[in-house]
């Protein structure tokens, strides 16, 4: 018996019921034999279905093929529900089996498959639709922008423009295609497209709306025709605060500042917007100082800076090297809070970073209650640059969602800190994954090859670049020509360089390096001047190169010659490194007094590097003189380098002087302890520089070497102390071990203590080993140390 309900209102209530009432109005309609007999009912309840969860796709799928009669707002309907439950193939079937299509049919299925990423099908469909309708047009080309496929985007439309020809319904009359394709132009620096697209609104009489206007205005401020964008802005009935901040941006950016500030100032009261614009634009610019002076003249008004004026601020001080700025932007950020975000937390961790400010980045981060993949990121680069792999590499163990920058900044730490089959092993590992592998995570890949002079393992690296179609790069090139170089293989470096089409200044560089460590001077010089005639201003690495050429080659008057040209031919001014280099050359050659009086002549202080070359030469040479005139020299000038004291104690020993060899030891303690308490030091291990290696290896020697009954001062005992106090500093600073310093202290001490009776002559020394606490306290002390150790309070940590 069929009941009897008004389907009216059961329709009425079906546009806007829950899935369980239109389940209830379902049965009946079932029941009254509405449904699904009657097409009405039947489509209202595939548009609730389709309307309302996923989980009811299957009852939308059985309604539609219990219906005997179906039309396009059935399909359509039905095709809305397997879209929204993902199922893209059921709902690409069902399409090609419509009899009829209407446009919303079209614009249905093209929109749910560019939901699923599969451009090419979205594509193709798009295509093959008989009239392209700006909606299904404007859903592909979104997506190809996003994707980053500008370049097919605009080919795709310029197809459909032709399938379209001139009708007023062509996509490339839609307002909303066109800011689209001119927003892209503005991403992706298309200049000249975006000009046809602007020229297509003026000739087709397209009415600019405010979106599209601000669109134009943008991508002509991005795209530097600033002429351009004001015409257009001069354009607009009521300028908004968009276009007005884009054009300020725009000119600002392109170092007009008086003109950015002029149209900045016709706003009474600018807004944060606004405010950014005008800094970020500074500082594209890298106008470092008119940026701050700008952040100091808005935090004088009423408006206050925002997160994205605290990172553009940091970004130019950082790139900028302005160290006191930057600290006091970030003592503003402290005071406000804005340090807690993210993003600014970002931003002063790179300043830090690229002031070289290991120390204080280290701490930003130590301090952020929160952490991104972003800020990670940095901070592997960070603990990498300042010799803290082990660090990096827990961070880099603590991201749960690793992007390609993470594990190429990995691979890129381990590399620049000699672990190079660490760093080939976690390439391998990228590359089992099916990780996208760039032209950075393959160059770094090569230069760990290189570093352990892996041919075989560096061929098979750059045959995969070669697949992935980056062995045209200059990064991987220039990778791969070190790797041969390294490796003694010239001519295979030669053979590379020689088949990139127009070689860049890092390419020519590392030839030259290639040259100069293999011996080939002459044939260096020959390819600087090449390097020349080619256009390619030398840099300051490129004289590096040359120098160390002629250093390796004995070609002493030519390096000098290029010494003093590089600043009056090219303007290069000499660095520590190119002196060092030709100090190098001299002490090489035998004229240790001339290398002396030129590093005397420097314009700085000479480095550890150029006195340590010296130092080599005399003990090489056997000149006692010269060696007692450095040593004189260097005690004078109370140097802070322990390398320096280590070669000098040993080239004295070497010629027959213990007892100023000694006297140069007993200084090295001092100089170390200097270092530990008053030198920044790059990373947590004490040993991570070649000097502190210097000074590890001399510890370890005169600590095996104590029990020698040969005292050169008083007081033996004491500085056996301090030295072996310095070497558990040298082992275990960083150490986060329970059983690691405070054990060795323990240890250390309670051997002092049981052997100091013994030694009466040192009663001073015995008299301390007597009073000291017990082995519990000391422990407990040595555990307290550590805390501050750690964390990079040394002096806290040593007094």
């Amino acid at each position: 018996m069929s009941v009897i309900i008004d389907v009216g209102n059961c329709i009425q209530l079906l546009r806007s019921c829950s899935a369980v009432a239109g389940q209830q109005l379902h049965q009946l309609l079932l029941k009254s034999g509405h449904v699904p007999s009657s097409l009405p009912p039947s489509n209202s309840l595939l548009l609730m279905y389709a309307r309302c969860s996923p989980l009811h796709q299957h009852d939308a799928r059985r309604l539609f093929d219990e219906m005997p009669v179906k039309n396009c707002f059935s399909y359509n309907s039905v095709i809305t529900s397997h879209l929204n439950s993902r199922d893209h193939h059921a709902a690409l079937n069902i399409f090609r089996s419509m009899p009829e299509r209407n446009t919303f049919s079209w614009n249905t299925i093209i929109t749910g498959i560019v939901s699923t990423g599969n451009l090419d099908m979205a594509r193709s469909l798009l295509i093959e639709m008989p009239v392209k309708d700006p909606v299904a047009c404007n859903a592909v080309l979104h997506r190809y922008v996003r994707r980053g496929r500008a370049d097919e985007a605009f080919a795709l439309l310029r197809t459909v423009g032709q399938c379209s020809g001139a009708d007023a319904s062509s996509p490339w009359n839609d307002p909303f295609v066109l800011a689209t394709i001119v927003g892209a132009c503005a991403d992706w620096m298309k200049y000249d497209f975006g000009r046809q697209a602007h020229a297509r609104m003026v000739v087709s009489k397209i009415e600019q709306d405010l979106v599209l206007s601000c669109a134009l205005v943008n991508m002509y401020c991005k795209c530097g025709d600033l002429d351009s964008a004001r015409y257009v802005l001069n354009g607009l009935t009521q300028v908004d605060e968009f276009s007005l901040s884009a054009l300020i941006y725009g000119y600002a950016s392109c170092g007009h500042l008086h003109e950015a500030i002029r149209l900045f100032d016709r706003k009474e009261e600018p807004s944060i917007a606004m405010w950014n614009s005008l800094i970020s634009g500074c500082a594209f610019a890298c106008c470092g100082n008119d940026a701050f002076a700008l952040f100091a003249r808005m935090m004088r008004s009423d408006v206050l800076p925002d997160s994205s004026t605290y990172a553009s601020i940091l970004n130019v001080c950082g790139f900028s090297v302005m160290v006191n700025p930057g600290q006091q932007i970030h003592g503003c950020g402290l005071k406000c809070g804005a340090v807690n975000d993210i993003i600014v937390a970002s931003a002063l961790i790179d300043f830090y970073s690229k002031c070289g400010l290991w120390e204080d980045a280290c701490r930003a981060f130590r301090e952020l209650r929160f952490h991104d993949t972003i800020v990670l990121n940095s901070m592997i680069t960070v603990y990498s640059n300042c010799g803290q792999i082990e660090e990096a590499r827990r961070i880099f163990d603590m991201i749960t969602g690793k992007s390609v920058i993470s594990w190429n900044s990995m691979v890129v730490g381990l590399s620049q800190n000699g672990h190079a089959r660490d760093a080939l092993g976690l390439f391998c590992e990228m590359h089992r994954l099916g990780l996208r592998l760039d032209k950075v995570a393959i160059a770094s890949a090569l230069s760990a090859s290189s570093s352990i002079c892996s041919i075989s393992f560096g061929e098979q690296i750059f045959s995969l670049a070669t697949v992935l179609g980056l062995q045209s790069d200059h990064v991987v090139a220039s990778s791969l020509i070190d790797l041969y170089c390294k490796c003694g293989s010239l001519a295979n470096g030669c053979r590379i360089f020689e088949e990139i089409d127009k070689p860049d200044e890092v390419l020519w560089n590392s030839m030259l390096i290639g040259h100069a460590s293999n011996g080939y001077g002459h044939e260096a010089l020959e390819l600087l001047e090449l390097m020349k005639t080619k256009g390619i201003k030398p840099s300051e690495r490129t004289f590096i190169a040359v120098l160390s050429a002629c250093c390796h080659s004995g070609l002493v008057k030519e390096g000098l010659t290029w010494f003093h040209r590089m600043q009056a031919d090219f303007s290069v001014s000499p660095s520590a490194e190119h002196y060092a280099c030709v100090t190098d050359l001299l002490v090489r050659a035998g004229r240790l007094e001339e290398s002396v009086e030129f590093i005397e002549n420097m314009p700085f202080e000479a480095d550890a590097v150029s006195w340590t070359t010296v130092i080599g030469g005399c003990k090489a040479q056997g000149n006692e003189a010269m060696m007692r005139k450095v040593a004189k020299k260097l005690m004078e000038m109370e140097s802070s380098h322990p390398s320096l004291y280590v070669q000098l104690s040993s080239g004295l020993a070497s010629l027959g002087d213990w007892t100023k060899s000694a006297e140069i030891r007993s200084m090295i303690t001092l100089s170390y302890f200097h270092v530990l308490c008053c030198q920044p030091i790059p990373g947590p291990h004490v040993g991570g520089s070649a000097a502190a290696k210097d000074v590890n290896k001399w510890l370890d020697e005169i600590i095996g070497g104590y029990d020698s009954s040969i005292r050169e001062f008083h007081g033996g005992d004491d500085q056996k102390l301090l030295i072996s106090l310095l070497k558990i500093l040298c082992r275990h600073y960083g150490s986060s071990g329970i059983a690691g310093p405070e054990m060795a202290v323990t240890k250390l001490f309670s051997s002092c203590k049981s052997s100091g009776a013994h030694k009466g002559e040192y009663g001073a020394i015995v008299h301390c080993m007597k009073n000291i606490p017990s082995e519990n306290q000391i422990q407990a002390t040595a555990k307290e140390v550590q805390n501050p150790l750690v964390s990079g309070r040394r002096k806290e940590a040593l007094q």
